[in-house]
């Protein structure tokens, strides 16, 4: 983790929810003793093909890297690490390799529009093919809640 100062500092964190559909799971983590500032999230469905958009992560452990692109597509199905699919997913350019998934795609104004997911690589190849994906910080903030109150998606307490 970065505090507010841009400090690394490592905290141990605990699973308090995760989506298989979406791939996504709520993390508590300890920060006591360090300042931290949230970020500061954008709304997906007022993004634009063609508008910058920037990959945060580690890819390769590689520490807070940053790689630029720009929004290619909106809207797009990718699979689903349980086999079902990803809705209204973004499609980018920007590089998100091993590393960098699950770290945020943010906007030019530094809003989280998006949590980076999945990479489509060349066939016989490890390598990407510069089509990358997203899920939407819209379709974050409707599964998220659930997430952290009832430990999994609103799907599954039924």
């Amino acid at each position: 983790l970065v505090d507010a100062k841009g400090n690394s500092f490592y905290s141990e964190g605990k699973i308090i929810g995760f989506d298989p559909a979406y791939d996504l799971a709520v993390l508590k983590v300890d920060v006591d003793g360090h300042e931290i500032r949230p970020v500061v999230l954008g709304q997906s469905n007022k993004l634009h093909v063609g508008q910058n958009c920037f990959a945060i992560g580690n890819p390769y452990g590689y520490e807070n890297t940053l790689t630029t692109g720009v929004v290619s597509g909106l809207g797009r199905e990718i699979p689903s690490p349980n086999g079902g699919a990803i809705k209204g997913a973004i499609q980018t350019n920007a590089d998100i390799n091993a590393g960098n998934s699950r770290g945020p795609l943010i906007d030019s104004y530094g809003h989280v529009i998006g949590v980076n997911t999945a990479t489509f690589t060349r066939k016989g190849s490890e390598m990407s093919s510069g089509v990358n994906f997203a899920i939407s910080i819209d379709t974050v903030l409707r599964t998220v809640p659930y997430l952290i109150v009832y430990g999994t998606p609103y799907s599954n307490r039924f």
